[in-house]
């Protein structure tokens, strides 16, 4: 006897919900595919391999566009007459290796609803070296409009690889009205799940309210949203936003704003896995940060992948720029087991502008890769999960989700990083917190989560990075960086009973002799935070000339020549070095400026 089915929609073709232009290639692509050389074509000549690494970065974009006016609905495109484009993007192709791996999805359905005389539909797949074939084409010939169904297996896509459809425009426009996925599922999972959201926040009081408010208003998003727990854990609260009014409105009695001390997103993480299990309604706890831009979407396809898992599985999305917003920050992240430190695999790329070299035409991105956690800018955590291994451990911030996903693994709980969900959020790179007050959390926490998953005798390489971490610090005079790092191993010393009661103190010790406030008025935390950050010092002197690091004054710069230091008034007269007007930080700079100047001034006397 067979078992009862019903079909499941797993992703639907969508546009940007705010016509923005600098997202537009996350979406639809007008761009031709032009590949780079694979790996058998380069060979194994070291010089030919450093040329190919640098020509996947160039750009592959010849300025092609498509036109806001062209997006007629959410869901709906307009193809000008004889226009093709692609829909082999980041938030319309369909990421089949990844179903195929992981779910019970074996086979899928492509229908494209398209109007216009004369348009075509062409759907293509490809492996996971990047190569495309094409599948099947269809089109509406004489008719004004054509319901293209194509069925499609799953069975090639073992290790890697994409499907897609391009469009092109006919004797008229086109508009691609519509286009689904969807499979037949085992008949238990007819139903999709739900989902409560998980968000800490800090002083952020406008940017929590303003996501709130995209996540309350998406009507698509409404069924599967269960509950909205807002951890507030700072002085500004998001109540007190401008924009809260209209973020409680959309989202009515599913939200909740609890109110803590500040636990670090660890501890607001924890807090709201902890609501959402005590409730016990929903399906999924979502960890989401404060301050990130959402594609509602992406949250509708990572409960749908989910609830198709093969087993609970841990779904996390992927993170873009907020500032450069088709720039995607890693296709996944692993924990290098000799080492212990997060890393993106040595086969992918960091930091990709999916608007300069797009899908098609990247290598590289058709492998699927396989990853060891998920970032909880947005990480779709299975109840099952949570109450089979606990809560985010209290690490205040830093490793708390790189350690749940470990933990989660040695459980028998996998993380998809999952191609199609994502959020814009502040890239990492734009800011260096290893040297910091950060540096802290770091250290110590990666020393925690190497006891409890290493799979080397003393963490591998762990305690020799340590070392040399420590040693660099020092010569370059960080010194308040190398305490942080030593009162960090301090306190793995003393025991993980320590964690929970250095929690909410830890920070507020290491800033308390800078200031220290007493009776917390309004005036005087605004006093304490001026001196945070302004703090002003006067000099009582210097050990005189023998001690002194560099000179000041000398000969002005826009006087000489920047590339061969002659003077623009005398003829065969340089200045280098401490004679010009240039005064670097200490730690080598001055040196390297020194050196650099009498470089250029060599090669031209």
């Amino acid at each position: 006897m067979t078992s009862p089915t019903a079909r499941r929609l797993l992703q639907r073709q969508i546009l940007p919900l705010d016509r923005d232009t600098d997202v537009m290639a996350l979406y639809v692509d007008p761009e031709e595919a032009r590949l780079d050389a694979d790996k058998y074509q380069v060979g194994g000549n070291r010089a030919a391999k450093e040329l190919n690494q640098a020509a996947i970065r160039q750009t592959t974009s010849t300025g092609a566009s498509v036109h806001v006016d062209q997006i007629e609905s959410r869901t709906a495109l307009r193809v000008r007459q004889g226009q093709r484009l692609s829909f082999g993007t980041y938030f319309n192709a369909f990421p089949a290796s990844y179903w195929r791996r992981w779910t019970h999805v074996t086979d899928v359905t492509l229908t494209v609803n398209v109007a216009g005389r004369g348009a075509s539909v062409t759907v293509y797949k490809s492996m996971a070296n990047g190569r495309s074939q094409r599948v099947e084409s269809a089109g509406t010939g004489a008719e004004a409009r054509g319901s293209f169904v194509f069925e499609l297996s799953l069975t090639p896509f073992v290790d890697g690889g994409w499907y897609w459809y391009d469009v092109v425009g006919g004797d008229e426009d086109a508009i691609v009205e519509s286009a689904e996925w969807t499979a037949e599922v085992p008949g238990e999972l007819a139903d999709h799940g739900t989902t409560d959201i998980a968000i800490t926040t800090m002083n952020r009081p406008d940017f929590c309210a303003k996501l709130l408010s995209q996540i309350g208003d998406d009507e698509d998003l409404a069924p599967y949203l269960d509950a909205v727990f807002v951890m507030e854990q700072g002085n500004q609260p998001v109540t007190g936003s401008e924009f809260f009014p209209a973020a409680e409105k959309a989202l009515g009695d599913r939200l909740r704003v609890i109110v803590q001390g500040n636990l670090g997103g660890s501890g607001g993480y924890a807090r709201g896995q902890m609501e959402s299990l005590q409730k016990g309604t929903a399906d999924y706890a979502l960890m989401m940060d404060d301050d990130v831009v959402c594609e509602p979407e992406g949250i509708i396809r990572a409960v749908t992948f989910g609830d198709l898992a093969k087993r609970p599985t841990i779904v996390g999305g992927h993170m873009f720029s907020l500032f450069s917003r088709s720039r995607l920050h890693s296709f996944g992240e692993i924990i290098h087991p000799w080492r212990f430190w997060w890393m993106t695999p040595l086969d992918s790329y960091p930091e990709w502008d999916l608007a300069a070299r797009n899908i098609r035409s990247s290598r590289w991105l058709h492998k699927r890769q396989d990853v060891d956690f998920n970032g909880w800018f947005m990480c779709l955590i299975p109840r099952q999960v949570i109450a089979e291994i606990g809560l985010s451990l209290p690490l205040f911030i830093k490793w708390d989700d790189s350690e749940y996903g470990l933990r989660a693994r040695e459980h028998g709980f996998p993380t998809v990083t999952f191609p199609g969900a994502a959020v814009w959020h502040v890239p990492w790179t734009d800011k260096n917190d290893a040297v910091d007050w950060q540096a802290y959390f770091h250290h110590r926490n990666r020393i925690v989560s190497a006891l409890l998953h290493s799979s080397y005798p003393k963490g591998g390489r762990l305690l020799r990075e340590s070392i040399n971490h420590q040693i660099a610090h020092l010569v370059s005079m960080q010194y308040s960086t190398a305490e942080l790092r030593l009162m960090a191993m301090e306190d793995v010393l003393a025991g993980p009973r320590g964690l929970h009661e250095l929690l909410p103190h830890r920070l507020a010790a290491h800033l308390a002799p800078i200031a220290t406030p007493q009776g917390w008025t309004n005036s005087i935390l605004e006093s304490a935070d001026r001196a945070l950050h302004h703090w002003p010092f006067h000099p009582s002197g210097t050990e005189g000339f023998e001690k002194a690091e560099v000179t000041a004054g000398g000969v002005d710069t826009s006087g000489l020549n920047s590339r061969t230091m002659e003077t623009r008034t005398v003829s065969g007269l340089f200045f280098i070095g401490e004679a010009v007007d240039v005064t670097g930080h200490l730690g080598g700079f001055n040196f390297q400026w020194a050196w650099a100047s009498a470089v250029a001034a060599g090669h031209s006397v």
